[in-house]
This record gives C-alpha cells, sequence and structure tokens, in this order.
C-alpha cells in the first residue's frame, strides 16, 4: 500500500535525504525508508512538503498539469499595497516566463506561526507585512522572484498547503501520515492550519 506523509520542513533544511555536508536534510527530520519529496520546497522556504512513495502520486501531485493550488504565506519587507497584490494576481513578468493568474491578499501576521530559527532580521525602519498567494505552478524560487518583482521583497516564505493537504498544527520537524488517495477535483479552501 502506497504511503503519503505530511511534513512541516523546517527552515535551512535541504529538500533531499542525502547529505551534503553537514548541512541538515530530511533524513534528519523522517526516518521512514523508501519515501521521497513529491516537489520541492527551497532550503530557506518553510512549511508543507509531501513524501510518498508512489511514483503515480508523487507525479500527480507534483506535475503542474494537475494543477495542485499550493498556498504560501509570504512575510515581505515594506507597506506591500493592493496595486503590488493585484499585480501579483494577474500574473508577473520575470523575464524568462510570465507567472499564470493566481490567488493572492494581503493577511494578518498569522497568530498560529512559529519562531522562525534563525530569526527574520529585524529592521525598526522597514515595517514587514504578510501576502497569502495561492498558485498552480512552481517554476523555481518562483514566489520570492514575483514579490522582488513588484517591489516587495519575500523575508520569510511558508508553504501552508498542497492541494486538500494542510499543516494543521504540525511543528517545525513534525510529520504525520494520511490516506495515499488524491481527492478528484478538490479545490483547496484557503483555511489556515490550526
Amino acid at each position: 500500500m502506497s504511503r503519503l506523509i505530511l511534513l512541516n520542513k523546517p527552515y535551512g533544511v535541504l529538500c533531499q535525504f542525502s547529505r551534503d555536508g553537514d548541512r541538515p536534510c530530511l533524513k534528519d527530520c523522517v526516518s521512514v525508508p523508501g519515501v521521497y519529496p513529491a516537489g520541492r520546497l527551497d532550503t530557506d522556504s518553510e512549511g508543507l512538503l509531501l513524501l510518498t512513495d508512489d511514483g503515480r502520486l508523487q507525479h500527480r501531485i507534483a506535475d503542474p498539469r494537475h494543477k495542485q493550488p499550493k498556498t504560501y504565506l509570504a512575510q515581505v519587507e515594506g507597506e506591500v499595497t493592493e496595486a503590488a497584490v493585484d499585480a501579483l494576481a494577474r500574473g508577473v513578468d520575470l523575464g524568462d516566463f510570465r507567472t499564470r493568474p493566481c490567488e493572492a491578499r494581503i493577511v494578518a501576521e498569522p497568530d498560529w506561526l512559529w519562531p522562525r530559527d534563525p530569526p527574520v532580521r529585524f529592521r525598526k525602519a522597514i515595517p514587514t507585512r504578510w501576502v497569502e498567494l495561492v498558485l498552480r505552478e512552481g517554476k523555481n524560487r518562483q514566489v520570492r522572484r514575483m514579490t522582488a518583482r513588484v517591489g516587495f521583497p519575500t523575508l520569510r516564505l511558508v508553504r501552508t498547503a498542497i492541494g486538500p493537504w494542510r499543516l494543521d498544527g504540525l511543528a517545525p520537524g513534525q510529520w504525520r501520515e494520511v490516506p495515499a488517495t488524491l481527492p478528484m477535483g478538490g479545490h483547496h479552501a484557503g483555511r489556515r492550519p490550526r
């Protein structure tokens, strides 16, 4: 029977099971043999990562053609404007490609969010705000490139959901196994983790 694991990948952990020097990797969080990531999450990003031992399920989750929405919370530098958020939602020209339209909105700092280790560098003169983005594509460093292009660089990035799967209270480094099925047509409801 296939396995599907939801992991809250901590900041600074490589999205692979093999070691690269002394940097932490997935092996430090999950000791289940035979599973591998369904998609990627940058080393300096945090949050939901799906792991499976089923190649077909991995493909269904990770392949952009299957349009699994991915929900991110981005802490950005500066007082982000509605105009910038509208530009993100319409799609941004990043030079090598134009992002697809997405859902984007300014949100309050989440009260359930854990402190980052190490913390984001605080600068009293420069405020920060949070933006929630729901993408149906996943190019390399896309959210960071998008927010920088509209003038508000990302300081912290947390993925909270992939399709129907959510963090739902997992602390950094924690994981849980869930049924290895992909609901058909299951559009996420934009709920925050509990």
